[in-house]
This record gives C-alpha cells, structure tokens and sequence, in this order.
C-alpha cells in the first residue's frame, strides 16, 4: 500500500487551515473529504463552525494522535508550526497541499522523516474531487 493509499485509510482526517469560503482549498478539502465519507474535523481559531461541522482551534484539541491525518492548507511558517506542535503532540501523519512549504517546511521533513510521513501532494487530486 503506498503511502497515499494509507493516509487515506486513516480513520479520521483534520483539515487545518478549513474555511467557511467555499472558494478556498480549506473549504473544498474540508467537503471533498467529507463527499468521501470520511470522519473529518475543521481546524480553525477564528470560526465556530464550517459547512455544520464544530472546529477545533488546534490539532492538539484532538484525541487519538496517531491515528489523525492532517491536511495542512496554511502559509508555509504556519505550516511548519502546525507540523512542529504536531510531532510534539504524537500526530504522525501529514498532507501538505501545494503552497504550504517552503524551505524550512522542508528542512524540518528532513529532520523529522523518521518519525511521520510527510505527503506534498493535493487532496482534490488524489480523491478526485477537482
């Protein structure tokens, strides 16, 4: 099984960076998993709720680390903090859309690629929800 493949077999999903602008990748992430049915939480400081689903301010709010698979839809220096704070906290899996790395993004992947998995790739690619 590739490494997409187990991502995707993870039992719940976090879409950080999730929107109320359906517009948005954080928005179209958030329902391409859901049309997937998949278990998936928005992770957003600033809303309550996104497309009728309760967000959680951080990753860290969440239960089960290990078996979360967080989509990262955010600027690269908020990407690496939401990695960093993530190994910290035991999440072991990450999805990082175009656009949410830069060269320190990938330094610290580097560092860390014994301990996650890392996929740069697009959610709506890889499900086919374009």
């Amino acid at each position: 099984m590739s490494s997409i493949q187990q991502f995707f077999a993870l039992p719940k999903f976090a879409v950080v960076g999730a929107s109320n602008d359906r517009s948005k990748f954080g928005n179209r992430i958030l329902v391409c998993y859901r049309e997937h049915g998949k278990d998936v939480i928005p992770i957003n400081k600033k809303e309550a709720t996104i497309e009728g689903l309760p967000c959680k301010g951080s990753i860290v709010e969440l239960e089960h680390p290990e078996s979360v698979g967080v989509s990262i839809v955010t600027p690269p220096a908020v990407t690496k903090a939401v990695i960093e704070e993530g190994l910290a906290h035991g999440f072991r899996h990450f999805f990082l859309q175009p656009g949410t790395y830069d060269a320190a993004v990938d330094a610290v992947i580097q560092r860390e690629a014994q301990k996650a998995t890392f996929i740069k790739s697009c959610v709506l690619v890889e499900l086919g929800c374009e």
